[in-house]
């Protein structure tokens, strides 16, 4: 069997009187993507850091690309790409100098350097800002050359520590689909977000952190399904229908339905509930604009595991954010 591409058992990390990390475990295969998701705090940050071999742990093991983490640290770096939650390229430089610097640091030919961050600076849409100064670039410009910067040495294994944040949609998107292009390559990745479209999207395997402890696993489909709950959701085609749409759905489920704005959803265990809303709308002769029964999101998942949203805390992990 292959070896796993990243292995962790029983990592704990501590600062001062604070449990940043608590026995986590975990594996990723080669080639792969596994989404560490939770809140602010949960201690994502601590563990990239540590299986990145900046931060080293206080007890438990783990191996990156075969290498220990402790005592063969400068193998992991050979091998790895880390992009974090804040911009690793330096202001004052050009987008171009940026990335020849880093080429030129991981030992490459002046001309190698340039021709890999020409070919970064082309594939992440920046060749027409590669001789500006990376600080009037925008927000979704400076995700973008900082995920290039984390390539330059073409990494076998990617650690993205929550790569899209303060991004617009779009922005995130994109990133998205350059993620994606690098792990059909074989590229293997472990992604920390608080997204739970973003773990949805990218992510095979989750594992669901919270206050430093892994609290579940499973692919997207099976967390969901751990909780098995539905949702029957419907948007009239005229508001004023709101009222008599809700009472049928409270009829048909024995739950009351919630509003928000124009739109109706109410938890619904039996499937059978949408076809006799259908029939029943049908008779009253009431249009509807959308009508849904969807399976539990992940952000769903997450509040039925942990009690609260993946965005409710505000404090931002603990020391191990400073750089």
């Amino acid at each position: 069997m292959t070896a796993p591409a990243i292995e962790a058992r029983g990592l704990v990390k501590r600062f001062g009187e604070t449990l940043a990390v608590d026995n986590v475990d975990l594996v990723v295969p080669a080639g792969r993507v596994l989404g560490l998701l939770g809140p602010n705090g949960a201690g994502k940050t601590t563990t990239v850091r540590m299986l990145a071999t900046l931060t080293e742990p206080d007890a438990g093991q783990a191996r990156v690309g075969g290498y220990d983490i402790v005592t063969q640290a400068h193998e992991v770096r050979r091998l790895i790409g880390l992009t974090g939650q804040f911009a690793s390229v330096d202001q004052r430089l050009t987008g171009s100098e940026n990335l020849v610097l880093i080429g030129r640091l991981l030992g490459q030919t002046r001309r190698s350097a340039r021709q890999r961050a020409g070919e970064l600076l082309e594939r992440f849409e920046l060749t027409d800002a590669a001789d500006r100064p990376v600080q009037g670039y925008s927000g979704g410009m400076r995700r973008r050359l900082d995920l290039a910067a984390s390539l330059v040495g073409d990494p076998r294994i990617l650690f993205l520590d929550e790569p899209t944040t303060g991004l617009d949609p779009r922005a995130r998107r994109q990133l998205w689909q350059l993620i994606g292009e690098r792990v059909s390559k074989g590229t293997t990745v472990l992604l920390t977000t608080q997204y739970l479209e973003e773990a949805d999207a990218l992510a095979e395997d989750i594992l669901v952190i919270d206050h430093g402890r892994v609290i579940a696993g499973g692919s997207p489909e099976e967390l969901k399904q751990r909780i098995g709950a539905r949702t029957l959701e419907l948007r009239p085609g005229n508001r004023a229908d709101l009222a008599a749409i809700a009472r049928i759905m409270a009829e048909l489920t024995g739950n009351e339905p919630e509003q928000q704005g124009g739109r109706l959803s109410v938890p619904a265990t039996d499937t059978g509930v949408l076809p006799a809303l259908v029939r029943q709308l049908d008779e009253m002769n009431i249009a509807v604009a959308e009508l849904q029964l969807r399976s539990a999101t992940l952000d769903e998942v997450f509040l039925a595991l942990t009690g609260h949203p993946a965005e409710s805390r505000d404090e931002t992990d603990e020391q191990e954010e400073s750089p």
